[in-house]
């Protein structure tokens, strides 16, 4: 049948992922650092996840393609818990998909789910993921964890919610103007004094240089961030292991490619949490 459905350019495409993480049904996965389409019937064709892509690579487009199937959508949904489950609901019911959702009331009914309060709650919630939603934190607490604590329990000196560059929006406010945090993700469990030493006063970036995949997807995302933003300064943190070296080669290559002249440290922690 021919009808609306997602188009994905992989040239545009930085690999962020923020489009798989607003996607409750499950039609974008990351594959080898981009975002693809990996079930036609899971895609509804709304469009969700545009506005979640920081370079414009999704578009509409009408073609022949499978018909949508809400019945195998709501399998994947309801494995993935309530809040997608809720989310993916009140998606359906802001672009007024009524036929869809009898489908979706019925699936909840004959597999005994209690059907959540899609049509208010939580409005920042969207269709995406709460856990990637953005969160600027910068101010909250911050004379507090500033002060020096020597009893009762430390603050967090986070300033921004994701912090895993994958996830992470180049465009996002906390980037501008901004002392830029990089640390392999070991760093912060290794080193006792990571957020008093490191975190405070800096936008964070995490990943794994060794686990994680599709590293120039980061170094293109981390380019971006360079290029497009007022940034002071760049540190990075990571553990002595040589695997953990990759955290530094990505962070230069970007900064490199980006043109930008920006001051870099490099800080490397022991496995034994010193400051080498």
């Amino acid at each position: 049948m021919k009808r609306n459905i997602i188009k994905i350019d992989e040239e545009l495409c930085n690999g962020c992922g923020l489009c798989a993480n607003g996607c409750p049904e499950g039609a974008i996965q990351m594959i080898d650092g981009k975002a693809r389409l990996v079930g036609e019937l899971l895609c509804d064709g709304l469009g969700a996840c545009i506005g979640d892509c920081p370079v414009d690579a999704i578009q509409i487009e009408t073609r022949e393609a499978e018909p949508y199937d809400e019945v195998k959508v709501m399998g994947n949904i309801v494995a993935k818990g309530e809040s997608t489950l809720k989310a993916h609901l009140k998606h359906l019911y802001d672009h007024k998909q009524e036929e869809y959702l009898m489908i979706a009331e019925k699936y909840m009914k004959e597999n005994n789910i209690d059907v959540p309060d899609y049509k208010g709650g939580n409005k920042d919630m969207g269709c995406g993921c709460p856990g990637s939603m953005m969160r600027d934190m910068r101010g909250k607490g911050e004379e507090k964890a500033a002060a020096s604590q020597t009893t009762g329990p430390l603050s967090s000196a986070l300033r921004q919610w994701p912090t895993q560059l994958q996830l992470l929006n180049p465009m996002a406010p906390y980037f501008k103007d901004a002392d830029i945090l990089i640390a392999a993700d070991c760093t912060a469990f290794a080193y006792a004094d990571f957020h008093r030493r490191f975190i405070k006063d800096k936008t964070m970036v995490m990943f794994c240089p060794k686990l994680d995949s599709g590293l120039e997807g980061y170094i293109e995302k981390l380019t971006t961030i360079f290029k497009e933003n007022n940034i002071k300064s760049i540190t990075v943190v990571r553990m002595e292991v040589p695997c953990c070296n990759g955290a530094l080669r990505i962070a230069e290559e970007a900064l490199k490619r980006s043109g930008k002249n920006i001051l870099m440290k490099e800080y490397v922690v022991s496995i034994d949490g010193n400051i080498i």
